[in-house]
């Protein structure tokens, strides 16, 4: 059985922040809201809360996770990036987009894609996303709440707690969460490429043919 944290989507309250934290660092599955849809999430080694979330959304292991990242230089730490990435990430966030990139050793094997060795990263502009990374201390393993066989997010956190009681051991309602994911840029090959249209504004990245 799941617990439920109804969380403060401004001013969240740090007890339960620190809660939240003991359950991902204790190998727990939460579900989070991110400033694009709610996101699943665990620890970044945990071998065990990674292979569940593959399970609960039915993944391949060709699915790019993302690191959520609580600014650019944690995120430094985990891809490559030059100094012509760095403005661009710079210009773009934090904010709604997942940025693939080329992955350094820092980054779990079992997180990347089996062949590119690359990685999703993402730093969000949501309080309580912002919150846990803080407490946490490192990035979080993250993958957006679409259930297998829908196209969309879940937005409501009731709906949510029925669905996935039995399935992850915390869920953060911090409010109806957005409609859409996040917009995906790939990064890895230098020319951005932007693989899902999502919140994000993705006229930036289009290249002129």
């Amino acid at each position: 059985m799941s617990q439920f944290f109804q969380i403060h989507p401004e001013n969240p309250q740090a007890r339960l922040i620190k809660q939240a934290v003991e359950i991902i660092r204790g190998g727990g599955v939460v579900v989070y809201p991110t400033d694009s849809a709610y996101a699943i999430g665990c620890q970044i080694g945990d071998k065990n809360a990674v292979e569940r979330v593959r399970r609960l959304r039915q993944l391949d292991d060709k699915h790019n996770f993302a690191l959520i990242c609580s600014d650019l230089s944690q995120l430094g730490l985990f891809a490559k990036i030059d100094t012509g990435t760095f403005r661009l990430l710079k210009a773009h966030l934090p904010g709604p987009y997942t940025f693939i990139l080329n992955a350094t050793r820092e980054v779990p094997r079992l997180l990347l894609h089996p062949k590119k060795r690359t990685i999703g990263l993402r730093v969000p502009s949501h309080p309580i996303a912002l919150a846990l990374l803080a407490e946490l201390g490192e990035p979080l393993m993250s993958v957006t709440l679409i259930m297998p066989g829908d196209t969309e997010p879940l937005t409501d956190p009731y709906e949510m707690r029925q669905i996935l009681e039995h399935q992850v051991d915390l869920i953060i309602d911090g409010g109806f969460g957005g409609m859409s994911a996040s917009t995906v840029i790939n990064l890895a090959d230098g020319e951005p490429q932007v693989v899902r249209v999502g919140c994000g504004d993705p006229a930036p990245f289009m290249v002129e043919a």
